[in-house]
């Protein structure tokens, strides 16, 4: 059973990297539909799909393009439906990146439970989206120095994510999440982006994180975190584990398999995505 949502919701907020002020509206859709967005703001409403063959750019986010028509920061809300279970989704949105919010997914996912959700109704002329039931059978490694993004063949899907930082607040940090045994909404959904205090003039003054700020991210430097409490101990990896899933769902549905990153990037996740859809076929 491929499911959507029972009813729209919406939620504003200004977006991490443009600091503008955007609108999204998540509405139900059909079944083969998959998730998608759509640019209400621009002539003719473009539909950008939320898969891996659209991404355009993993620059400190995952950004989606089809044709002239583009949206950023995707993965917090991808990784909010794959990990509630919504295979079809159409998502609004009247801006150039998706609201960052509190910085985690959890704003999402109360709007998700409080809508609730329902079998997708099938459509009979409609082109089956992309989908990946399979178990995979060979591991499948992408490394860039020591920080690599792995599936490796399991008998039941898990995620495990690595990061270590020479700040002391954040150290080595390791979380495990398997969807069968823990609940998205409790375990990862929570989880905020974090950044270090010493690199924010630098992205600043490289056009990002115009939106960025202690209200909707976990901000740490050498004496410690700025803007505390933290909502789990290992806060930052979560976090980081909740951004790979939101990559690997433009797959379409995840392989069974054992996902494991240490120190990867969204650059990282999508190769691969990339795979794994080729894979897929």
């Amino acid at each position: 059973m491929t499911k959507t949502l029972k009813t729209a919701f919406e939620l504003s907020g200004v977006g991490l990297h443009s600091g503008v002020l955007t609108s999204v509206r998540v509405l139900p859709a059909q079944a083969f539909e998959g998730r998608y967005f759509v640019r209400v703001d621009l002539p003719n409403s473009p539909t950008i799909p939320a898969r891996v063959d659209a991404v355009s750019q993993t620059t400190l986010s995952t950004e989606l393009a089809a044709g002239d028509a583009s949206v950023r920061t995707v993965e917090h809300l991808l990784a909010a439906l794959a990990g509630m279970g919504v295979a079809h989704a159409r998502i609004e949105i009247d801006g150039p990146e998706v609201p960052l919010l509190d910085g985690s997914a959890q704003l999402w996912v109360e709007s998700l439970a409080r809508v609730g959700l329902k079998q997708a109704p099938e459509d009979d002329s409609a082109k089956p989206v992309a989908s990946c039931p399979l178990t995979l059978t060979e591991p499948i490694w992408v490394q860039k120095g020591d920080a690599f993004v792995a599936a490796l063949p399991a008998p039941t899907t898990r995620f495990t994510y690595g990061i270590d930082f020479e700040l002391s607040a954040i150290g080595n940090q390791w979380h495990s999440w398997m969807p069968s045994s823990e609940s998205f909404a409790t375990a990862i959904a929570p989880a905020r982006t974090f950044g270090l205090a010493s690199q924010i003039d630098a992205l600043r003054q490289a056009g990002l994180i115009k939106g960025g700020s202690l209200d909707n991210a976990l901000v740490c430097d050498a004496n410690g975190w700025l803007n505390p409490p933290l909502r789990f101990d290992n806060e930052p990896v979560r976090h980081k584990l909740l951004d790979l899933i939101g990559d690997l769902s433009l797959v379409g549905t995840f392989p069974t398999a054992h996902f494991l990153a240490y120190k990867a990037s969204h650059s990282l996740h999508i190769q691969l995505a990339q795979q794994l859809a080729a894979i897929c076929g």
